[in-house]
């Protein structure tokens, strides 16, 4: 990587199409949003690839907008979405709006590292998957993780396999690359916007045929996080039933 890729692409405005969108949900995120994106748009400008970047903000009282959109990189987007609407929402919102080829949503905490899109999009462009989820199960390097989360996130693995049959052992790592036009089709079906979304987005993504790769990864829980495991255990679960009920009724069907 050189300085020069990534001066030449927050400077000069990309009029291809993108190969990447890496959308970035926020919400209070200034304390460790610039480090974040920092290295997301210094190794992604290496791969020599247009791409955009979507920080997509739930409303933050704290400055995050203005914080990304004061940074003036010309192939970034920042949008504003309803808080009432919950992160599910904002990464929505921005899977949507993405323009890339592929779509990367990339948790602000850069508890997963950005250097992995790169075996991910190996893995869809050679029409291995058409989804790549990272996992902190099986073979995964889980770091600073407590035991309490630890213990937690492995019940609702079983639970999970059992209930939805993602074909997943981990749905809620928060780096996640879809094809577009798949990506398009699972966030418009979308009816949960908060924590477990993505349960959500993997049962719909699976329901249209999509073949999903887990691929283990190094992974920091960074501090600061604002999940608050006991609190998300029923969350969880109610998505779970919501899942089901919503796909008895119809929710998700093609067309």
């Amino acid at each position: 990587m050189t300085y020069h890729d990534f001066d030449a692409w927050r400077s000069t405005p990309s009029e291809e199409t993108p190969l990447l969108s890496v959308v970035v949900p926020t919400y209070n995120e200034s304390e460790r949003l610039l480090p974040s994106l920092a290295a997301i748009a210094a190794h992604v400008s290496a791969l020599g690839e247009p791409w955009e970047l979507i920080v997509s903000d739930s409303c933050s009282t704290d400055g995050t907008a203005d914080l990304a959109e004061g940074l003036g990189w010309r192939n970034t987007t920042v949008l504003r979405v309803d808080r009432r609407d919950g992160k599910g929402a904002g990464v929505a919102r921005g899977m949507l709006a993405a323009r890339g080829d592929y779509v990367l949503f990339a948790d602000a905490d850069g508890s997963t590292p950005i250097a992995v899109v790169n075996h991910f999009l190996d893995l869809v462009r050679s029409d291995a998957a058409d989804v790549v989820v990272a996992s902190r199960a099986h073979l995964a390097e889980e770091a600073n993780r407590s035991h309490l989360r630890r213990l937690l996130s492995g019940g609702l693995r079983v639970l999970t396999r059992a209930a939805l049959s993602l074909g997943v052992d981990d749905s809620q790592c928060g780096f996640k690359l879809f094809r577009r036009d798949l990506a398009h089709a699972v966030f418009s079906r979308q009816h949960i916007t908060g924590f477990a979304f993505d349960l959500e987005a993997l049962y719909v993504a699976r329901k249209l045929g999509a073949r999903i790769a887990e691929v283990p990864v190094a992974w920091v829980d960074a501090p600061g996080s604002k999940v608050e495991p006991l609190a998300e255990v029923g969350r969880f679960l109610q998505a779970i039933l919501a899942v089901r009920g919503n796909d008895l009724r119809g929710a998700y069907a093609h067309g």
